[in-house]
């Protein structure tokens, strides 16, 4: 039995792009591929799937799961070396829920909902973390960049780290004020807001027009990505994407 591309985006929750790219690094082979250019996928193409699901949630980059699953190595050991990363996790998870607990303490002792007043907004982002798998991706297609971008991120002191924080979270109100009031993505001034966030990315590595668009994608694309923005304005992750892919394509292109 055979599944199109479609179906196993369906079961799996991958997207059908980043299965296509998995073709085309050679980490997923389709079983095969008709006439019209549509993959299909059998029986072992779902199991190897599977696995490669798996490390990701271990944080393996692309590289490194295609090795294991080429090698032939034994899959325990790879489970047991990434056992502590699981511990890490759990530590994170534990932040993650006393973040929430904090903004329902915080809700609740509100007088009027409708407006909190919440003296440190970083907090309610912290424990929250990246797509495991946007980075695998951004380390496979871009290992310079996201080198850069690691090292720049464990040179930040704390205070830095929480000044950055800040930073993140007020630029991402503006945008949001931009949006209520209907400035078109395109705008000068939504344009300059862009500017300073490029620019801020760049403190940790200089994504090109393809990579700043992939970054814009994934704000909209990842469940945790667009629920941070979300959470600010309804509809603020899609409005900066907007922007930004204007931003790529006039600036950067």
């Amino acid at each position: 039995m055979a599944w199109s591309i479609a179906d196993v985006a369906r079961m799996s929750g991958v997207t059908s792009r980043t299965l296509r790219h998995y073709d085309e690094i050679g980490l997923l082979t389709p079983a095969w591929t008709a006439s019209d250019g549509h993959r299909h996928y059998e029986e072992p193409q779902l199991l190897r799937l599977q696995q490669i699901l798996l490390m990701r949630e271990l944080d393996l980059g692309l590289r490194e799961i295609r090795e294991v699953l080429d090698s032939g190595a034994d899959r325990v050991v790879v489970l047991r070396e990434h056992h502590a990363r699981l511990l890490v996790e759990q530590d994170r998870l534990g932040t993650l829920a006393r973040t929430v607990a904090r903004t329902i303490a915080e809700l609740e002792e509100s007088e009027d909902q409708d407006m909190v007043s919440i003296n440190r907004p970083e907090n309610l982002f912290e424990g929250f973390q990246a797509d495991p798998g946007i980075e695998a991706e951004a380390r496979e297609r871009w290992p310079e960049a996201y080198e850069q971008s690691r090292q720049a991120v464990e040179g930040l002191t704390p205070e830095a780290t929480e000044q950055w924080q800040r930073d993140v979270t007020a630029q991402m109100i503006r945008f949001a004020e931009h949006m209520a009031a209907g400035t078109p993505a395109a705008d000068p001034a939504v344009q300059a807001e862009v500017d300073a966030h490029y620019r801020d990315v760049c403190r940790f590595w200089t994504p090109c027009a393809e990579a700043y668009r992939g970054l814009a994608r994934t704000y909209v694309e990842d469940g945790r990505f667009r629920e941070n923005f979300d959470r600010i304005a309804d509809g603020l992750a899609e409005y900066q994407r907007r922007a930004m892919t204007v931003y790529a394509d006039t600036r950067l292109s």
